[in-house]
């Protein structure tokens, strides 16, 4: 047997009772990968495991860079197992994120885009959030920390706390009140509401949505009870909103709601999703 590193950030639970599968679709991006992956590694409180599903061109995925591999091995010394996969020919998203799902078998899942660092303690608050509603996702919605100085309170004007930890399921559509919630998670509005807050040190607010991009907290049974990303087939690869499709229908059930403070901070980095003719959210739900 390999023996358990001994650094600081050891992790005591055994792979065997991981209660959350981290879920990174990648495609390109090493360096913003490296990040993404150092960040999990600053987390503490929850046993969970990785999987990095690759469809980057060419022969060589992105892990074989050195950083990426620096960030795997210490993942590994943690005792948090991290499973590299190349999923290829790309289909598109949809069916990218319907590949990894079928690959998890925690109770929670966590879809984590490769261009998302997450602050320590983000994944502990996540789970506790997450249990304490009894919903179906919690997200955090990625910061855009270059926007610290632009202050939009315009856009904030439909951030509303759920009461106390009860999430209920409601439907969202273009035109519902729900849908007017979008802009919240530009540029850094959540980084502005949570300093209005100045919640204490562990604590959270959960908050109406109408969506939430890039780091996504499923109980893996209300996600796979709603479909999941079963309806990949139904879109052609270049599609975008696949997500939101897939939260809707949860939300519907089982309710969804987003986490203040977010502890997601987007790399900025350029979108590898340069194709969107198709919205997919219309598609599969009729809109």
């Amino acid at each position: 047997m390999t023996p358990r590193w001994s650094g600081a950030w050891a992790v005591d639970a055994p792979a065997d009772e991981a209660v959350l599968d981290v879920l990174i679709p990648s495609y390109g991006r090493p360096a913003e990968l490296a990040v993404t992956l150092a960040g999990l590694a600053a987390q503490e409180g929850v046993a969970f495991r990785v999987v990095v599903s690759d469809q980057t061109d060419g022969e060589a995925a992105s892990w074989v860079q050195p950083a990426v591999r620096a960030m795997v091995r210490v993942l590994e010394a943690q005792g948090r197992p991290v499973r590299l996969e190349r999923h290829l020919p790309r289909r598109g998203l949809a069916e990218h994120r319907h590949y990894l799902l079928g690959l998890a078998s925690a109770p929670l899942v966590l879809f984590l885009d490769n261009d998302v660092w997450l602050e320590p303690g983000s994944l502990d608050r996540m789970v506790r959030a997450l249990r304490a509603a009894g919903c179906g996702f919690v997200g955090s919605a990625v910061q855009g920390l270059s926007y610290l100085g632009d202050r939009r309170p315009q856009e904030r004007t439909e951030l509303t706390f759920w009461p106390g930890d009860e999430v209920v399921p409601e439907r969202i559509r273009p035109g519902t009140e729900g849908f007017a919630r979008w802009p919240l998670h530009n540029a850094a509005n959540l980084a502005h509401a949570a300093a209005d807050l100045a919640l204490p040190a562990g604590d959270w607010r959960l908050y109406r949505v109408a969506w939430v991009g890039g780091c996504v907290l499923f109980d893996r049974e209300a996600l796979v009870d709603c479909g999941g990303f079963d309806f990949w087939d139904r879109l052609p690869p270049g599609h975008a909103g696949e997500d939101i499709a897939a939260q809707w229908r949860v939300m519907e059930r089982y309710g969804g709601a987003g986490i203040i403070p977010s502890g997601a901070v987007h790399l900025e980095a350029p979108t590898t999703v340069t194709d969107r003719d198709t919205d997919a959210a219309r598609v599969i739900l009729g809109q």
